[in-house]
């Protein structure tokens, strides 16, 4: 069996159980890996072409090292890192040009040809050289343009349990922000400010606010497929793991990515205090947050967190009307936010508007007339005139067709 040393697999990987497999003959185990194998392939969208050596390409891509974080940061690896890595990367093509009769199961196996990713792009690639020194070359340069393990082919994740787990980029979906029809002004603004943020250059936290189904976390989603080649990622987070949310800038902080900390439906209770956590990460720690992470949040509430009168018991009489501390400490968290997007629902002529873009796009050939008179009908009991009442709208009308 190889051994690597700087990429070094656990016992349990698939890498080291199929070696173990071959080096002993063991057909019925080397069978029930090629299945987990195959399906591991799918879940990653490597299912095309050699997968055995998608495999390896995806195994080198994804392991997180010294010297893979060393490149990924720019810091160019010198003297016995270096060799160490020129020696994995000699054993990684014995292992990429391994000739197993095994290996010709997989080789009959008809991958998908939809299935295409840059671990496809990478693996022919390096199919094409027969260096380990040139193989170097390819995986490093990967390494310093695009990063290295999951962030560096997924573009959103969650937090749980101590590690970060990545969401299919199918779950994401590729939305755009001309995919939201009007709202032209606040879509500026949040590229604008993604802009200035993956370039390096002063950014602000956003609040997105309004009324629900106006396309607030649609917008951010659209932000990280229209901005992820340019290294912007997302980790999405909720209250009760705001407690946690120092470790999580921690673990991001030396990464060559941009990190956007998405907070959905951001709200607070009467009784709820987590908000505390998020002010200090915000602005007014004693830590300071890193240039490479913002917090964008969307809620229905300008405020965020939730007032009630009795808040106001302690104020002033004497002559002047003053908040009370207690107003102030919940008001103090919308305020850290430096940019605050409204979106509201839109006008009966701009929902319309929508219906009519939705069911273009859609294909529905309807008399508009009679589409315009459906979709008010919908829209009373549906939420309102919202984008999200005029998709539910033209979702209905292309199942009835």
């Amino acid at each position: 069996m190889c051994i690597l040393l700087a990429y070094e697999a656990p016992a349990d990987s698939m890498i080291v159980r199929l070696s173990t497999a071959f080096s002993t003959d063991d057909t019925l185990e080397i069978h029930i890996l090629f299945h987990e194998f195959i399906t591991e392939a799918y879940r990653n969208n490597y299912a095309s072409g050699n997968i055995w050596q998608n495999y390896l390409t995806h195994f080198i891509l994804s392991n997180e090292n010294f010297f893979s974080l060393a490149c990924e940061r720019r810091e160019p690896p010198q003297g016995s890192l270096r060799d160490i890595a020129l020696r994995d990367f000699e054993v990684f093509m014995r292992l990429f040009h391994l000739d197993n009769e095994h290996l010709h199961y997989i080789d009959s196996f008809i991958g998908d040809e939809n299935q295409t990713s840059p671990v496809c792009e990478i693996s022919k690639a390096i199919a094409d050289v027969h260096s380990s020194r040139k193989v170097y070359d390819i995986v490093t340069n990967w390494y310093r343009n695009h990063g290295v393990g999951y962030f560096a082919t997924r573009k959103a994740f969650r937090y749980d349990g101590g590690k970060f787990s990545a969401l299919s980029n199918d779950d994401v979906g590729n939305v755009r922000l001309s995919d939201l029809v009007g709202y032209e002004t606040q879509k500026a603004e949040l590229r604008a400010n993604t802009e200035a943020f993956i370039s390096g250059r002063p950014a602000n936290n956003v609040l997105l606010y309004g009324d629900g189904g106006t396309g607030k976390s649609t917008s951010v989603k659209a932000l990280l497929n229209e901005y992820f080649a340019d290294g912007l990622r997302v980790i999405e987070l909720y209250k009760h793991q705001f407690r946690d949310i120092q470790d999580i800038i921690g673990r991001l902080r030396r990464r060559n990515y941009k990190f956007i900390l998405f907070i959905d439906d951001l709200s607070f209770e009467e009784n709820e205090s987590e908000y505390k956590y998020l002010k200090a990460v915000i602005e007014g720690g004693i830590e300071a947050r890193p240039d490479n992470i913002l917090v964008y949040a969307t809620s229905n509430r300008r405020h965020i967190v939730r007032e009630i009168w009795k808040d106001r018991d302690d104020m002033e009489h004497n002559g002047d009307i003053h908040r009370s501390d207690t107003v102030e400490e919940k008001l103090s968290l919308a305020s850290r936010f430096g940019i605050a997007v409204n979106f509201s629902s839109p006008r009966r002529d701009a929902y319309h508007e929508i219906v009519r873009t939705l069911a273009g796009k859609a294909g529905l050939d309807v008399p508009e007339g009679e589409l315009f008179a459906g979709a008010d009908r919908w829209e009373i009991s549906h939420g309102g005139m919202t984008g999200r009442a005029a998709r539910q709208y033209v979702d209905y009308l292309l199942g009835k067709k």
